[in-house]
């Protein structure tokens, strides 16, 4: 097991930002697959954005051009960049790591190490 660790989410604005880290106390490194999802109270964990073993990423729609996804070289600190909040972005922030690729899709793909979670509130 791979502990992953969210940490800077908190209470922001409307239009102010958040970067929120993911640390992985152990074995990866910048070949790992890894990615951010976010909750929202009673509803299902959705994929948001998404960084491949060649450091590609990919974003849902509705955070392109606002959210930026990054790792930091030794590939064991993943950030989550986020610009122009909007009270809809409020929710619980999750990131998870994989050694392996997958043939689903980045929004459908499974992962194996998955982090508590950081919460983000953005108020309006």
């Amino acid at each position: 097991q791979v502990p992953l660790v969210e940490s800077w989410g908190g209470s922001v604005p409307a239009g102010g930002s958040l970067r929120l880290s993911c640390a992985a106390s152990g074995c990866t490194d910048s070949s790992y697959y890894m990615g951010w999802f976010r909750q929202e109270p009673q509803k299902a964990r959705e994929a948001i954005a998404f960084i491949d073993s060649d450091g590609n990423t990919e974003y849902v729609s509705f955070v392109k051009g606002r959210f930026t996804i990054s790792r930091d070289n030794p590939g064991n600190t993943l950030y989550l960049q986020m610009n122009s909040l909007k009270p809809e972005d409020t929710a619980m922030y999750y990131c998870a790591a994989d050694p392996h690729s997958s043939i689903l899709p980045w929004r459908n793909r499974g992962y194996r190490h998955w982090g508590q979670g950081t919460q983000v509130t953005v108020s309006s």
